[in-house]
């Protein structure tokens, strides 16, 4: 029998209905009903090389009438500006704050280490997301446009980090949220405020946070500008019109059943551009297979939202080898004739075939737990027809049965495989370096790589010791040594609890969310209130302090002054190095975390510095506005005073304390919470006005760091 022929197998008839997959990501799989709920029972019994070829047919019918109804037109996939989307293999969601990205110390982007620690990992991108805003937005009223301004060297400094990705040959996104309405109003559309800033920085796409479908606007805003962008939603496109402007989207939440899935958009628009997203994945073999799979890229994120989530070594090295063949072939792999399940000769293991113009790739996996080898695939030949074994890097000759050409290699468990077939006087001469890098990556094989998932250690930036202080300076109150259980959470939005978030306390293995620790404190004295405007004047009128990154240095303040009135409320606008500062001119430091917490809990467990029970009277008025309004001057709530007598904790500003680092970030843990509290969104960075609860902000530098709701005290040491 000939495997190629449909009509030289049993007839299988099966009956598919299409019109339910509309707002799906994914087609029902051949072989199994729509529908069917236990992708794993009975998957054996499955014949999908039986049941594909009427499964294709179908969906090539379903294909047709559907463009038809979407009233489909092309002609963004033809504008020739616009086509390095169809070669956007490797897409990544990078965070500014990343320490391979900007050096704080230096003052300067470092994009060249950024891509070069990608290239020796896992190959390398194609386009970055540079994203700015979340987690740290809410945090004051910066809307996400201001944030970008904020960036180092402002619009000039980030024109001058997008040109430096250009050189390496690196498209940009740019991020835009549909839910930032509740920080301070842009005063225009979003698709007119980003579609400016992205001809400002010489940007070449938009991401759509989670948008099922960026509108038409954004791309039309652009196009109107003279620059036009390929937009990209988070999620799958859901108004499936959309698909005519979105060149690009994210694919989420993968099967994971035995018969791999189709990728339905890649299926009605095969130059549309899927780049799959597994934030949280540990083990990426499902993603990076159904990837392979059908022919799409995948979104290499392992910074998210400052919690590293890295490739395992096996991971990593699997996506350079298919990077690798995708970047050598193209046109290849957006071929309008690609055609999944294509015949394979082997129980579990699936193939896509991807031809165009004398040429064919099959990409191939390897479903099951162990190697296969064998006799793999059976294709149909011609005279003079050459064909390779691209996974490995080397010429095949095949068995010819007739019309038939069968080719046994073997695949690793969960492996890959991939076939290239050229036609005679097809020129080729491109194949020999693709087969001379295969060769020299596979020569590891996957399965002797680590398959291990390891979280970065942090470490906490240490705080000198003052000299000691036997009573407590003027305006500092005296806090007893004692025992203190301390007890406190992270309140991050995302990341469940997985391993890894929030910060590694340093008797701590590893950074978590929930923490919990019987701590001897030793003695030592504590600002009774936030440092103040009046007193950091006098601060900087002493000691002449302009920091060398002074974007928003003190920004509330007018001719190098508090302006009128805000003499005794927090100073705020003030970068944790500035804070520093000023502790070291006072003869202090900052406090570590559980010294703050326990100043303002004292040793019963106590959830605000006043008792169990929150009081609105205690605390200043919260700010549910679009702008900030002035803190409250310091003193203004004394019965709020903890045990200790300690006041302003909670509720006002929030307040320095320590910083973490790992190899890629740094962030500054926050304590007590503000009054500002932003609406419309539950994505703004969240309150912790409780004290067994504190935040995480992360930090890039000074001039975007600085905030108008944040402050900071100071402690001396005791005896």
């Amino acid at each position: 029998m000939n495997p190629e022929d449909p009509h030289d197998r049993p007839p299988v008839r099966t009956e598919y209905k299409f019109s339910h997959v509309t707002t799906q990501r994914y087609l029902p799989t051949p072989g199994k009903a729509p529908g069917w709920p236990f992708a794993e029972i009975g998957h054996w019994k499955m014949d999908v090389d039986g049941t594909a070829d009427d499964w294709i047919r179908e969906l090539v019918d379903w294909r047709r009438e559907h463009l038809t109804r979407l009233g489909y037109d092309d002609a963004l996939y033809r504008r020739p500006e616009l086509q390095w989307s169809q070669r956007n293999f490797v897409h990544v969601q990078m965070m500014v704050e990343d320490r391979l990205f900007y050096d704080p110390v230096a003052g300067r982007y470092t994009v060249d280490r950024y891509l070069d620690d990608l290239v020796a990992r896992y190959g390398g991108v194609d386009s970055v997301l540079m994203w700015y805003v979340y987690p740290n937005i809410g945090v004051d009223d910066r809307n996400q446009f201001d944030l970008a301004r904020d960036l180092p060297g402002g619009i000039d400094g980030l024109r001058g980090a997008i040109a430096d990705f250009h050189r390496r040959g690196v498209k940009v996104f740019l991020p835009t949220m549909p839910w930032d309405n509740g920080t301070r109003d842009e005063g225009r559309p979003d698709w007119h405020a980003i579609a400016d800033l992205v001809v400002a920085v010489g940007a070449d796409g938009i991401n759509g946070d989670t948008y099922n479908g960026v509108p038409r606007a954004f791309f039309d805003a652009c196009d109107a500008r003279g620059r036009a962008v390929v937009v990209q939603p988070e999620s799958t496109i859901s108004a499936e019109e959309a698909l005519i402007w979105n060149l690009q989207s994210w694919g989420k939440k993968v099967p994971t059943d035995v018969v791999p899935s189709v990728a339905k958009f890649k299926w009605l628009e095969p130059r549309h551009m899927i780049n799959y997203e597994n934030r949280w994945g540990r083990d990426r073999t499902n993603d990076l297979q159904y990837v392979f799979f059908n022919g799409i890229g995948y979104n290499a994120w392992e910074n998210v939202w400052g919690i590293w989530n890295g490739f395992t070594p096996r991971d990593a090295e699997t996506l350079r080898r298919i990077a690798t063949i995708y970047r050598a072939l193209p046109q290849l792999m957006v071929s309008a004739d690609w055609r999944p399940y294509a015949r394979t000769l082997q129980a579990g293991v699936f193939a896509s075939r991807f031809p165009k113009d004398g040429r064919a790739l099959w990409t191939i996996v390897n479903r099951n737990e162990y190697a296969i080898d064998g006799e793999i695939v059976a294709v149909e030949h011609a005279k003079g027809r050459r064909y390779y074994d691209v996974w490995h890097g080397v010429p095949l000759d095949p068995r010819i049965v007739g019309d038939r050409a069968i080719f046994e290699f073997s695949i690793e468990p969960r492996g890959y495989g991939a076939l290239l077939a050229i036609d005679a006087n097809v020129p080729h001469d491109d194949v020999p370096a693709l087969l001379e890098r295969m060769r020299e990556l596979s020569r590891t094989p996957l399965a002797a790589l680590s398959h291990e998932w390891k979280p970065l250690p942090q470490e906490l930036v240490a705080i000198e010791r003052t000299a000691p202080v036997a009573q407590p300076p003027d305006g500092m109150v005296a806090i007893p040594g004692g025992e203190f259980e301390f007890v406190v959470t992270g309140v991050e939005i995302e990341g469940q609890t997985w391993a890894g978030l929030d910060v590694q306390y340093p008797w701590e293995s590893i950074a978590r969310r929930h923490h919990r620790r019987r701590m001897t404190i030793a003695p030592f004295h504590i600002d009774r209130t936030p440092v103040t405007n009046r007193q950091f004047h006098r601060f900087v009128t002493a000691t002449d302090y302009r920091p060398r990154d002074a974007h928003h240095f003190l920004k509330h303040w007018k001719n190098g002054a508090p302006p009128p009135g805000w003499d005794d409320k927090p100073v705020t606008w003030v970068s944790l190095d500035d804070a520093r500062a000023y502790a070291r001119w006072a003869g202090k430091r900052l406090p570590h975390e559980w010294e703050w917490q326990y100043a303002a809990q004292g040793t019963d467990g106590r959830r605000y510095p006043w008792g169990d029970a929150w009081n609105d009277a205690l605390v200043p008025k919260r700010n549910h506005g679009r702008t900030l309004q002035p803190p409250a001057d310091v003193g203004a709530h004394p019965d709020a005073a903890s045990p200790f007598g300690v006041l302003d904790l909670v509720g006002n500003v929030w307040q320095w304390t320590d910083e973490y680092r790992d190899a890629h970030t740094r962030a500054a843990v926050l304590r007590g919470g503000s009054s500002y509290v932003p609406q419309t969104s539950h994505w703004y960075f969240p309150q912790a006005w409780r004290l067994d609860q504190h935040g995480k902000y992360l930090l890039m530098a000074p001039g975007k760091d600085r905030s108008g709701m944040i402050g900071f005290r100071c402690v001396a040491d005791a005896p």
